[in-house]
């Protein structure tokens, strides 16, 4: 009875030992399973029924194989469209970069109260659906609206801004802002300032100082904010839409009339599989060119 009560003893201390282990592999299971599922229903499952009418959907004269591919990259219409759609996203990714970057040094540097209100002003925005801000910018950009009212009063004849491509840029830079100053901020602030002022002290003028110390340690942030930016502008729909013209329509447009007025899924899904295989490509640089801005680090 003894050796009973001593092996239950250690088999209940060793249970004991061993419940917390298992019981928070067991919680995390039941936390990751609902995301997994939702995952795997509403987005790998749809990605991949998409990416796989490439090679098992075809239009007249396509047959099979990669014809859809090849029915995308033969069409001269089409390759000028996904250069416009690079060209757009790189454009915007640049001015999303110039317009952010002053703001979120400036973050570093005003109160926390003023900080505070720069991070409600930049969140507050975000709330605002995506079809308010653009119709928001057709209401500014319109031949009587308050820019053009600014270029009358200033003596030059009214512009027209809507169908036309700068149009699309402003309202692209608007929406995507806050997605861009947000990583630049997180590095920003945790540089050392201190840095550019021995930069300074040993002679180097302010600006000298500035781009040889300060902008080479917020490399990191830019690239984050870049790949961001430039991988949601490459599928931005709505804008263009709304803002531009169908004379110079972006992938987005070329594969909603694809899939919803011709009912062409297999070139849709050659579409989508350009747009995929170019993300990774922009993850990939972006991976490589972190490492390189990281290379000031010390190695462990």
């Amino acid at each position: 009875m003894g050796g009973q009560l001593l092996s239950g003893g250690v088999m209940g201390t060793a249970g004991k030992a061993r419940l917390p282990f298992l019981a928070g592999i067991d919680r995390w299971w039941l936390v990751a399973l609902p995301v997994l599922a939702f995952l795997a229903l509403f987005f790998v499952y749809p990605s991949a029924t998409i990416l796989l009418r490439t090679f098992t959907r075809f239009d007249a004269p396509q047959v099979g194989g990669l014809d859809n591919l090849v029915w995308f990259f033969s069409r001269d219409a089409n390759r000028a469209i996904l250069l416009r759609t690079f060209v757009v996203a790189g454009l915007s990714t640049v001015l999303t970069s110039l317009v952010a970057f002053p703001y979120a040094y400036l973050m570093t540097q005003v109160r926390p109260a003023v900080r505070t209100l720069m991070f409600g002003v930049l969140l507050v925005s975000m709330f605002f659906g995506i079809l308010l801000r653009n119709f928001a910018w057709v209401v500014m950009l319109q031949m009587q609206g308050p820019l053009n009212d600014v270029i009358a009063a200033l003596g030059f004849e009214r512009q027209r801004f809507l169908g036309t491509m700068p149009a699309v840029l402003m309202g692209m830079t608007h929406v995507l802002f806050p997605f861009m100053v947000l990583p630049l901020y997180a590095v920003l602030r945790g540089i050392d300032t201190r840095l550019v002022l021995a930069a300074e002290s040993l002679g180097a003028r302010p600006a000298r100082a500035f781009w040889d110390i300060y902008l080479p340690l917020s490399l990191p942030g830019f690239i984050a904010g870049a790949l961001l930016v430039f991988v949601l502008a490459l599928g931005f729909f709505i804008t263009p839409a709304v803002l531009g013209s169908t004379q110079q329509s972006l992938l987005s447009q070329l594969m909603y009339a694809q899939f919803y007025r011709q009912a062409a899924f297999g070139r849709a899904g050659a579409m989508a599989l350009v747009l995929l295989v170019a993300t990774v490509a922009a993850l990939v640089l972006a991976s490589a060119l972190s490492k390189r801005s990281r290379a000031y680090e010390a190695t462990p």
